[in-house]
């Protein structure tokens, strides 16, 4: 190898080695950068006195939309006055700064229920929009609660494309209305909500045409993941027939699990490895698959279900997977009280739980467990089977939580139904 090309090399990795740090510190969709609920930074464990420093707080008035961040902006949806009347809203602020940086409405604001009837002790709510946008590419996709797919300039908040899911695909929509977020992996962006033999879809992300059109499956508030399963790339839908698994590229069936549903399965399907776990309240209760395939055949045996609410259950918290086990809030309307679990994945068994979260939601920062319970405290704990270990705790934000906080660039960010904070969590904010 000459001089000069050892120095090309050199700069090459230099170059690749920013970019994967500068798409490791973006949160771009719901489930994160690697679509489930994990992120490769690291965030300070040893807080201040007092927990992480408050950069910014603003007003996110009704709505269980988490936040999304890319681009130096932090995305989510909102309930607000618009055109003379409450509207859902695509919303954009400044990463750094919590400054308006554009708004859009999507939507109307009635869903049929009153969110507001239940939830934490001292917490008001009222309902609001579910799903959290999606951004790559400089493009944000927003799926409103009435199956409208957006797809608008994230620097401006400009339309780009969209997509009415009920007029143009014959859409079925749910009680309560739609919570799943859209999914963009790739060229493709996936949503859940059509009718007969069209109710998966996949469009262009750039240009909103129709990539495919797949199933007659009715919808439910879950988000689907996509996912490498025995070298086959997937998306797992979790409908109300059971999980329903499609190639990636064209739609075509793999696999399907059933399994129960009743009034709302809401919890995205967690993968680990060759093993696909799915949970819903209102009695159905936690389950899981092992998919093999024989030849191009794939199938889903199932190694566990445990009936009912109180073992292991997940109502609309997703949980997050590691080293063979399941970790997050395990419970069903159990506000202000239900804990945080530690569950064996291949067995169901329950190793570990620690009361006191509700239905909040945890991501995965490294082997760490960064949660937000419904009351509005952060809580950093080891991502551990010996036991539970917490790390860390601070009031973050008042109102009610049933968001997921994420992590971008040494920064935590959380919303609830009044307002959303961003905190410095950064391994220079660690106290000494």
């Amino acid at each position: 190898m000459t001089k000069k090309t050892f120095v090309c090399s050199s700069a090459l990795l230099a170059t690749l080695s920013v970019a994967a740090v500068a798409h490791a510190a973006d949160w771009p969709q719901y489930r994160g950068p690697n679509l489930d609920g994990s992120t490769s930074e690291k965030i300070a464990s040893k807080w201040p006195v007092g927990g992480p420093k408050v950069v910014w707080k603003a007003a996110t008035p009704t709505g269980f939309s988490s936040f999304t961040v890319a681009g130096g902006k932090a995305f989510t949806q909102i309930t607000r006055d618009a055109d003379g009347a409450p509207r859902e809203v695509a919303l954009a602020l400044d990463a750094n700064t919590g400054k308006e940086a554009w708004a859009f409405p999507v939507g109307g604001n009635a869903y049929g229920h009153n969110g507001g009837n239940a939830g934490a002790k001292g917490n008001d709510g009222g309902d609001g929009p579910r799903s959290t946008p999606t951004v790559v590419g400089g493009k944000v996709y927003v799926l409103s609660s009435d199956l409208a797919l957006f797809c608008l300039d994230a620097n401006t908040g400009k339309q780009v494309w969209t997509h009415d899911l009920i007029k143009e695909f014959a859409g079925r929509n749910i009680t309560w209305k739609n919570a799943a977020s859209p999914v963009v992996d790739g060229s493709l962006v996936y949503v859940a909500g059509g009718g007969a033999g069209q109710s998966l879809l996949a469009f262009n992300k750039d240009t909103g045409a129709l990539a495919w059109k797949s199933q007659d499956e009715k919808m439910t508030h879950s988000t689907p993941v996509v996912a490498t399963i025995l070298g086959a790339k997937q998306v797992i839908f979790f409908t109300q027939s059971g999980l329903v698994s499609v190639d990636a590229k064209d739609g075509k069936l793999l696999w399907k699990a059933p399994y129960r549903f009743n009034v709302s399965t809401a919890i995205t399907p967690v993968v680990g490895g060759d093993m696909v776990y799915c949970s819903a309240g209102y009695g159905v209760g936690g389950g899981a698959f092992k998919i093999s395939k024989a030849g191009a055949a794939f199938k889903a045996d199932q190694l566990w279900q445990t009936p009912g609410d109180k073992e292991v259950a997940n109502h609309w918290s997703t949980p997050v997977y590691k080293d063979g086990h399941l970790y997050g809030m395990f419970q069903f309307k159990e506000y202000g009280s239900g804990p945080l679990k530690c569950v064996e994945l291949a067995t169901g068994k329950v190793k570990w739980s620690q009361p006191g979260f509700g239905p909040g939601n945890v991501i995965l920062v490294g082997d760490q467990i960064l949660a937000l319970s419904d009351a509005g405290d952060i809580v950093v704990a080891e991502a551990t089977t010996a036991g539970y270990k917490e790390l860390g705790r601070a009031k973050a934000v008042g109102g009610k939580c049933w968001s997921t906080p994420v992590v971008s660039n040494g920064r935590v960010y959380v919303r609830s139904t009044k307002e959303a904070a961003c905190l410095d969590v950064s391994a220079k904010s660690a106290q000494k």
